[in-house]
């Protein structure tokens, strides 16, 4: 069995990542807009930094610091300056917490769903910033997808992860012209200090029993070790996966799916739909 599919996939993931790993959501909204600024600076110069051109207007000219306040704590964002003219991001610094809220869904979401060219286009979009090149935006893809991937492979170094959570999302993505369903495999953990922690995400085209195997042992292999519980629901292939790649650890049904299973079995009271 699979979680609710009525939650909104990109809040839940934003919802983990500001508060089981706030140092990475800081990381990943600092990569982001360092790489916006530096994408809309060379759209004002009308090139590229550094590369003679043309079509050049004007030209960098160092960087001015300046703080911007997240629910993630204070970024040190450097602005980039212009030797003649300037260039102020007011879609970022005057608008404040209209812009950090449609950041961070902006980066949860291109955690959850990838970051093609395509999407991060629409995305920044969101911010009201349509005057980015489509090479400057396959740039910030490509810096935000290497985020995203250190992340994803990191090692687990921060345990025991004594306490571990396992679940699944179903998403509808589009593949080859057609939307079709695929599961994000999540697994959720409290590390050595006692603060929560998403262990890692994977996508799979099915919730089976060789999806969980695959995923359960790359967090052994990136150092998943101290796991004494793990709670889930009762879907046969992860629960024989936790047996071969967690030994010795104990199981437990989440509330949520038993009370949800219950309420799928009970028989409504008489004149209710």
């Amino acid at each position: 069995m699979t979680a609710n599919t009525s939650i909104d996939p990109a809040e839940f993931l934003h919802e983990q990542l500001t508060t089981a790993s706030p140092d990475l959501l800081r990381d990943m909204l600092t990569t982001f807009i360092q790489a916006l600024l530096s994408a809309e600076a060379d759209a004002v110069c009308g090139a590229p930094y550094g590369l003679p051109s043309s079509e050049r207007v004007n030209s960098r000219n160092g960087y001015r610091h300046r703080d911007f306040d997240t629910r993630a704590g204070t970024l040190d964002v450097a602005i980039p300056k212009l030797r003649s003219g300037s260039y102020f991001p007011d879609w970022l610094l005057e608008r404040r917490r209209r812009a950090e809220r449609a950041l961070t869904t902006v980066v949860a979401t291109c955690y959850l769903l990838g970051v093609s060219t395509r999407r991060m286009e629409k995305l920044v979009e969101t911010l009201g910033i349509t005057r980015l090149s489509k090479s400057q935006v396959s740039v910030m893809a490509a810096e935000l997808d290497e985020a995203v991937e250190q992340f994803r492979t990191r090692p687990l170094d921060a345990g025991p992860y004594t306490f571990v959570a396992a679940d699944a999302l179903v998403l509808k993505v589009r593949e080859g012209g057609r939307v079709v369903n695929v599961h994000a495999l999540v697994a959720t953990g409290v590390n050595g200090d006692g603060h929560r922690e998403i262990l890692g995400l994977q996508v799979t085209s099915a919730e089976d029993g060789a999806g969980w195997l695959a995923f359960l042992r790359d967090l052994t292999a990136r150092g998943l070790t101290g796991v004494r519980l793990v709670t889930s629901d009762a879907h046969a292939g992860l629960v024989a996966a936790i047996g071969a790649t967690l030994p010795g650890a104990s199981g437990q049904r989440c509330r949520t799916h038993y009370a949800a299973n219950l309420m799928s079995v009970t028989p409504k009271p008489p004149g209710r739909g």
